[in-house]
This record gives structure tokens, C-alpha cells and sequence, in this order.
């Protein structure tokens, strides 16, 4: 094999490791916006529950009274 046939091999092999580098922070990004999307739910839904518990309103697992 010549220096230049391993030269062009390498650039393949870089290119292909670019794409895939370049997917994964896209993977990343994308990971990192659905968990600013789940706590903000999270920290909705904890409100909300702090609201119902403050306004006295029972425990939201209660059996209902035919148990």
C-alpha cells in the first residue's frame, strides 16, 4: 500500500469519525433540551401538587370510600 493510499484511507477514516462526532452533539443537544422540558413538568407538576396540599385537599393516591 502507498503513503498515498494510507493518506486517503486516514481522510476517509477522519471524515467518517467527523459525522459521527457531529451526530452525537446533535444527540446531545437534542438529550439536553428533553431534560429541560422534563424538569420544567417536574417542577410544574411538584407546584401543583404543593397547591392542592396547601388548599387541603387530600392525599392524591386516596382509595376511594367503597374499599
Amino acid at each position: 500500500m502507498s503513503d498515498e493510499d494510507r493518506f486517503i484511507d486516514i481522510e476517509i477514516k477522519v471524515a467518517h469519525q467527523e459525522n459521527l462526532v457531529e451526530s452525537l452533539n446533535q444527540t446531545i443537544y437534542e438529550q439536553g433540551r428533553r431534560i429541560d422540558q422534563l424538569e420544567a413538568m417536574v417542577a410544574k407538576l411538584a407546584g401543583h401538587i404543593r397547591i392542592l396540599r396547601d388548599a387541603g385537599q387530600g392525599p392524591v393516591n386516596e382509595k376511594p370510600p367503597h374499599y
